[in-house]
């Protein structure tokens, strides 16, 4: 019977009941030790029975923190024969956590998409309840797995509840439940079978403070303990209640408790192995189970509590647990286990020790747990003799930290490696993990010149990749300087970086060598996508080459790379690389005019980013689709997404801003903003070079032709350096709006056709339609006009349209503007219903959609059956008659 939780039972209830009817969730109970958290998971369990749910329980072991996946193999273990129908990658990924074979994981988020996939799979034979109790002492791997299920899980029959502790286990985007303690009557109502005098009683119940566990355990040797005077944490006391009645046991029992208590696992065979080597066995705990501290099974020797647990084990004399620690090690069957009992007895640095957990830190790192490696490599760090190597394994350590999503903690053990040496040499070795560590916590500026110091020191073929990342890092950041730094740094080593040559030409505005040089290093770096050159590449040399197509615009390769990237990523269910990899895929379709698959793209790729924990990255997502906003003329929405206009990042956003003020003719703010951009550290952003088109249309408006000079001279220079069809198109555009020539006009059409960005299309036709009109050739100038308003009728460029229809109405022609209604199949669609709709129209079974989209097949069927009713048709048959392009 449950005291005091009638409104945490009834949200369980309403979460099974959820589950049941096909509505998954989870749920976080939190509160102090004892204050019923266990009680309400045994409670959901006992709901559960003879309902026909499967049920799942796992623990969080304190000594089992770090040990890889050690949470998700306690859960999963009694439904490891379902693994076979996960998609490939997936399964391997688990039979990889449950030691069954499979390839070693490169993604730690690829287990959590494995996770929901089971889940959902077993969801299918009936309702799924996962237990999960200690959650805070849950190893990294298996809670980073856990939560990422618990938030994507949808249209299941699945339910997730964790009990957790105040501090640990944080779950942004769960529902949390906190315990509170018990009032006075329920505290009474939970005591009212124990025969105690009132006073007594009221004495437990003030002491105890309304912590249940408390109220019976104090109760429960309340002769025998007395608390302090003055005010001590319920856990303190209960602990120390704990401590005084194991002291009461003999010696043997006591033994016998801490060899458990040291084990952890809940190893039965290794358990008792340990202790015979000791002379104890289960039988000594006969008195322990009197006294209600354990619990012993034919299969398990467990205690009643974790705080029994850590009483045995720290009432303990050092010299005993370091005893039991090496017999432990003794009776171990697997590696890891025998690791961890060995550096639990280690008391001084050991090399050969050092070794072994560094072999045990890689094949955690193998399974992709990389929290779990980097723990292990900072504990091999601490045993190792030489300071060198213990800076090496500590870089190492950080290194897989920032993998794990903890720059914070990579920042610290990066310092303590850089303590322990001071040669230029080793200090390079730990400069790219500094620089990292830097960049992801948003410190650009300071990433890039640790790399330029460092590779003073650096060999030639370390030094190239530093001064790389060093430029990237520094154009990014406004920081000009660094790249000529880097760029002569490279000059002078005799080496060739077509991209740091590249970027130093275009800080210098010389885009007549810089735009090719980034080009070339385009080109040499991803043949199989350009489709123009011969060699190899590694990923980061890929990444950067995806930068440069960026920088140069480069449309058709940006999108090439992107479209190939996104796909391997999803073919191999590398979750924590996508969200980037969308975000310029999303890029390059805001500008093809793709605007429902941008909106698509940012969707997913922000639900992967907060499922995934990088909500730092949720601004930069938002801030592409800016640009549609600005197009659409729907100003809340463009200053919401346009975020930091102080940052490079925020140019984008600043070059939305400015599109946006020149649809809505505020002209003089478009010259004000762009005019002081191209003075700041970022005016050799691409995006600011090419926003010149604003500031010479807003000075040819404002009659101000000798503020559009300098804007299209850079333009200009640009377009002609980098040969990109539609900056060709532009540039000529607002040479015509200059100089009153039609032949301008003409020549920015014929490069419009070799380019694919519409909304530059159309707002070339509509100056060229402007002209004619002007030029009194009213019948010439409808043609272009009509392309222009269909285009912007198609954007939905509100603005746009509106010039378009009175420019057509002043040429002669009775507009009757098509408006986007219901009836539009692309405007009835979510983000991700439109995803789901076009890969079932291709072929993709609901398995097929699910592995790509990371959703399950369930959810896939409801988003299609929503998808159905939206566009009026019934079959994935009729898919094929709708538009959907």
């Amino acid at each position: 019977m449950l005291y005091g939780r009638a409104s945490e039972q009834a949200a369980i209830e309403k979460l099974l009941e959820a589950a049941r009817a096909g509505h998954s969730g989870g749920l976080v109970l939190r509160g102090e030790a004892g204050i019923g958290k266990s009680a309400l998971l045994d409670w959901a369990a006992e709901h559960c029975a003879g309902l026909g749910v499967r049920i799942l329980r796992a623990t969080g072991i304190e000594t089992e923190a770090d040990l890889a996946f050690a949470g998700l193999i306690q859960l999963l273990w009694p439904v490891q024969d379902h693994l076979g129908a996960l998609p490939a990658p997936q399964a391997d990924a688990l039979r990889a956590v449950l030691g069954s074979g499979g390839p070693a994981g490169q993604d730690r988020f690829l287990s959590g998409l494995a996770v929901m996939t089971l889940l959902a799979r077993l969801s299918d034979d009936g309702p799924v309840l996962c237990l999960v109790d200690d959650a805070h002492w849950l190893d990294q791997a298996t809670a980073d797995a856990l939560l990422f299920a618990a938030r994507r899980l949808a249209d299941e029959r699945t339910a997730l509840l964790f009990a957790t502790r105040e501090e640990g286990f944080a779950a942004p985007g769960l529902p949390e439940i906190r315990l509170s303690r018990l009032s006075q009557e329920d505290a009474v109502r939970v005591l009212e079978h124990r025969r105690m005098p009132p006073a007594e009683r009221d004495q437990v119940i003030a002491e105890s403070g309304g912590n249940p566990l408390a109220l019976k355990e104090l109760s429960a040797g309340r002769r025998r303990y007395h608390t302090a005077a003055g005010p001590i944490p319920v856990a303190d006391r209960v602990l120390a209640s704990f401590r005084s009645r194991i002291a009461l046991l003999p010696d043997r029992t006591r033994l016998m408790m801490l060899t458990a208590a040291a084990e952890g696992r809940g190893d039965l065979p290794m358990l008792l192995r340990a202790a015979a080597a000791l002379g104890v066995g289960p039988e000594d705990l006969a008195e322990a189970e009197e006294a209600r501290l354990v619990e012993v099974s034919a299969a398990a020797i467990a205690f009643r509590h974790p705080l029994i647990r850590t009483a045995a084990y720290q009432s303990a004399p050092l010299a005993r647990r370091i005893a039991v620690h090496r017999v432990l090690a003794d009776a171990a069957t697997d590696d890891d286990c025998r690791i961890r009992h060995r550096a639990a007895a280690a008391t001084s640095p050991d090399e050969d020790l050092a070794a072994a957990l560094a072999d045990a830190a890689e094949r955690a790192r193998g399974r992709a747990a990389f929290a779990a490696a980097a723990g292990l490599w900072e504990q091999a760090a601490a045993f190792t003799p030489s300071p060198p190597d213990r800076a090496a394994r500590l870089a190492r350590a950080a290194s897989l930290a920032l993998s794990s999503g903890h720059a914070d903690h990579a920042a610290s053990l990066v310092r303590r490696a850089e303590e322990l040496v001071d040669d230029p040499a080793s200090l390079a070795l730990l400069a790219g993990i500094r620089a990292t560590v830097e960049f992801e916590r948003g410190e650009g500026r300071s990433a890039a010149r640790i790399l330029m110091e460092r590779a003073v020191a650096a060999d030639p073929v370390r030094a190239v990749p530093m001064l790389r990342t060093a430029a990237g890092y520094a154009w990014l950041c406004g920081e000009a300087e660094v790249i000529r730094s880097a760029a002569a740094r490279l000059a002078g080593m005799g080496a060739q970086d077509p991209m740091v040559q590249g970027l130093a030409h275009l800080v210098d505005d010389d885009y007549a060598r810089g735009l090719p040089l980034l080009r070339q290093f385009v080109v040499r770096t991803v043949p199989e996508v350009t489709g123009r050159s011969s060699g190899a590449s590694s990923e980061d040399t890929t990444q950067w080459a995806a930068f440069c197509a960026m920088v140069v615009a480069d449309d058709d390769t940006a999108a090439a790379l992107a479209t190939a990237e996104v796909a391997r990523l999803r073919r191999q269910s590398l979750v924590g690389a996508l969200p980037q990899v969308l975000q310029h895929l999303a890029g390059v379709q805001v500008q093809a005019g793709r605007h429902r698959d941008a909106e698509a793209s940012v969707a997913e790729a922000v639900q992967l980013a907060h499922d995934t924990g990088m909500h730092q990255r949720v601004t930069r997502l938002r801030a592409v689709l800016a640009r549609v906003a600005a197009v659409e003329g729907d100003e809340e929405r463009c200053l919401l997404l346009a975020g930091d206009p102080t940052d490079a990042g925020g140019m984008a956003g600043l070059a939305a801003l400015c599109l946006l003020d020149l649809g809505m003719g505020r002209y003089e703010r478009v010259l004000e903003r762009l005019e002081a951009a191209t003075r700041g550290p970022w005016r050799h952003l691409t995006v600011l070079v090419t926003a010149g088109a604003e500031q010479v249309e807003a000075a040819v408006r404002l009659d101000r032709p000798e503020r559009a000079e300098e804007p299209l001279h850079r333009l200009e220079a640009w377009a002609r350096a980098g040969r990109q069809p539609w900056a060709e198109a532009v540039s000529a555009r607002c040479r015509a709006l200059l100089s009153d020539d039609e032949d301008d006009y003409l020549r920015a059409l014929a490069a419009h056709r070799r380019a694919n960005r519409p909304f530059e299309q159309a707002r070339t036709e509509l100056a060229y339609g402007e002209w004619l009109r002007r030029a009194r050739r009213r019948s010439d100038a409808r043609a272009p006009l009509r392309e222009a308003l269909r285009t912007f009728e198609r954007l939905r460029a509100a603005q746009w349209r509106t010039r378009a229809e009175a420019e057509l109405k002043a040429a002669g022609e009775s507009v009757v503007a098509a408006r986007p209604t219901a009836a539009d199949p692309l405007e009835r669609l979510t983000p991700q219903e439109l995803q789901v709709v076009r890969l079932a129209r291709d072929g993709g079974t609901s398995r097929e959609i699910a592995a790509q989209l990371f959703l399950s097949p369930r959810t896939v069927e409801h988003h299609l059956y929503r998808a159905y009713r939206k566009l009026g048709i019934r079959s994935r048959r009729e898919l094929t008659r709708l538009g959907l392009t």
